[in-house]
């Protein structure tokens, strides 16, 4: 196997995937068989910095480098030879946000990431304009509320992007988007179910849609069309690596000119691709340090909802989506401080302290046995504000009567319900549109210790939680998947997947244990009436907007991969 695996990487038929998350820059290399053999990456922690989360572009292009020449490191230790080519490469990195270019190509204003919820005025103007609703978080969202407060960058924008689109731009010279990704930007309109790559009716962005938003930005950005970029779906050729492109990903040299790329993608289609959940009735759940779910529609929805998303797969066909701004990273907070205290006790007697993985995996075991409904304990995940209930500005919180059951397991159970409470709490809107969904498919970090997080996830939801084999490969796979695809577009990219890609993986199912889903929904109960605590306690703690700290990234915790791996 290793002999064959260095022939591929000698002729370049190994294929790259590269993703950007919130706390970490993952590359991902597999082998003619979409096996990962090697990886390599990159730590890094958005900022706050003038009331606003951000990345530097330095930042991203040092990351990038790090995390590839990481991954040539471990080509090299494993097989003994440094790639110079790639059978494909495909680019994925966290969904929405602002980024604004003038026509040098210059970047405006810093990067406004996801995590920002300062566009409410514009979101909101929007939604009702388009009877869509445009979360806050979208591009859409951020120009507009450029625009209405009047900032002096935007008569100078000439053209906004994504991250993954920044970074396929700087690569290829191409400014095109997945649809996926372009999905968060701007709505999508829908063309027949069975269109394929280059084929006509592909989606594209929604015209109408474009014709009300341009009325509303008026003369300040004058043509709104112009700004955006291409569409592509899945399969679609987005452009090869320039030479310029290659040496700004490998300043040795060493990397050649012409390697084709795929559609660059946001975490949440490269999350879809891998959990095999791009076809009607599937669905997937991403745990990471924000937590999405994602449900590929049948039919459109009967009205739009604040808690819900319209998005597309990489194919462009429609997904409702949940997305949480809080995910993991309070469960990551308290594995810290128990792994911390192990440490200690270690020291103290002399034994040797246990890693994080079994940290959590002691952690989570309590949990199994704790009671349902966590005995009366409530945890508050919200290290950040909280749109789909409404929380402005979040403060994690343990709260409990003085009745409470506080053992270590409810502590624990405690936590997880917590991260799965938004989710819980949109996911409950679909169930009021009578979306039927076969399953879900879960993935992330959370997830490396089997059992109870599958297990409560699937009592949160109410429906079956799968875990595939390929689960923890994460995004910077599925996005190597997409750049597979490339030579594979006589096939729908379900089928693909179904028959190609997954054929022969495990699955593991839990299907909803009553007990659990009694004990979840009184703890949700709980949870939806001390919401208001969250406006109490974030009024009496406020902190300075440019010293605000940025704990919740986690960014050292390997169970919170980045969409991103998990996408946010």
């Amino acid at each position: 196997m290793g002999d064959d695996r260095r022939h591929q990487v000698e002729h370049g038929r190994t294929t790259l995937g590269i993703e950007l998350g919130s706390t970490r820059i993952k590359a991902c290399l597999v082998d003619e068989d979409l096996v990962p053999i090697a990886a390599g990456s990159h730590e890094w922690e958005n900022a706050f910095v003038d009331g606003r989360w951000t990345y530097s572009l330095e930042a991203v292009e040092t990351g990038l480098r790090a995390a590839y020449a990481a991954l040539v490191a471990d080509v090299e230790a494993q097989y003994g030879v440094r790639p110079t080519t790639f059978r494909a490469v495909g680019v994925s990195a966290m969904m929405h946000g602002y980024l604004a270019f003038d026509g040098d190509g210059d970047l405006l204003v810093p990067f406004r990431t996801w995590r920002n919820t300062s566009t409410g005025p514009a979101a909101e103007r929007l939604s009702e304009a388009l009877s869509f609703n445009v979360p806050l978080r979208w591009s859409i969202a951020h120009l507009y509320q450029a625009v209405l407060d009047d900032e002096p960058h935007v008569p100078s924008i000439a053209g906004v992007t994504t991250l993954a689109g920044y970074v396929h731009r700087r690569l290829t010279g191409r400014n095109v988007l997945g649809v996926g990704d372009a999905s968060g930007v701007f709505p999508i309109e829908g063309g027949p179910v069975d269109s394929g790559p280059g084929e006509p009716g592909a989606r594209d962005w929604d015209a109408a849609m474009l014709a009300t938003t341009q009325e509303l930005l008026g003369d300040r950005v004058p043509d709104l069309r112009a700004l955006l970029p291409e569409v592509l779906v899945a399969g679609e050729d987005a452009g090869a690596l320039t030479p310029e492109g290659a040496a700004w990903l490998d300043p040795t040299g060493t990397l050649e000119a012409g390697v084709p790329l795929c559609p660059p993608e946001g975490d949440a289609g490269t999350g879809m691709v891998a959990t095999n959940a791009v076809a009607p009735r599937t669905g997937n759940v991403s745990v990471g340090t924000s937590i999405f779910a994602m449900v590929v529609l049948e039919q459109p929805l009967s009205t739009p909802h604040e808690e819900l998303d319209v998005v597309t797969t990489p194919s462009g066909d429609a997904v409702a989506m949940v997305h949480c701004n809080n995910g993991a990273s309070e469960i990551a907070a308290w594995a810290r401080v128990f792994g911390r205290f192990a440490e200690a006790a270690g020291e103290r007697s002399g034994s040797t302290p246990p890693d994080l993985d079994t940290v959590y995996a002691t952690l989570l075991a309590e949990a199994e046995h704790a009671d349902p409904d966590a005995g009366g304990l409530l945890s508050f995940n919200y290290l950040a504000g909280e749109p789909v209930t409404h929380v402005e500005d979040g403060r994690p919180l343990l709260l409990r009567t003085p009745g409470a059951r506080f053992t270590l397991g409810n502590l624990v159970r405690s936590e997880v319900h917590g991260a799965f409470a938004t989710l819980a709490i949109g996911m409950d809107v679909l169930h009021g549109e009578h979306v039927r969904v076969d399953r879900m498919t879960a993935h992330g970090g959370l997830f490396r210790t089997p059992g109870t997080p599958q297990r409560l996830l699937a009592a949160a939801l109410r429906v079956p939680v799968a875990l595939e084999e390929t689960a923890g490969e994460g995004g910077a796979w599925g996005i190597a998947v997409l750049a597979a695809y490339l030579e594979h577009t006589d096939q729908q990219l379900a089928d693909y997947l179904s028959g190609t890609v997954f054929g022969g993986d495990a699955v593991h199912v839990a299907e909803p244990d009553p007990a659990d889903v009694d004990g979840f929904q009184t703890y949700l109960g709980r949870y939806r009436a001390a919401l208001p605590v969250q406006d109490v306690a974030a009024a009496a703690t406020r902190t300075s907007a440019t010293t605000r700290p940025v704990e919740q990234t986690d960014g050292a915790d390997p169970r919170l991969p980045a969409e991103q791996e998990v996408t946010r």
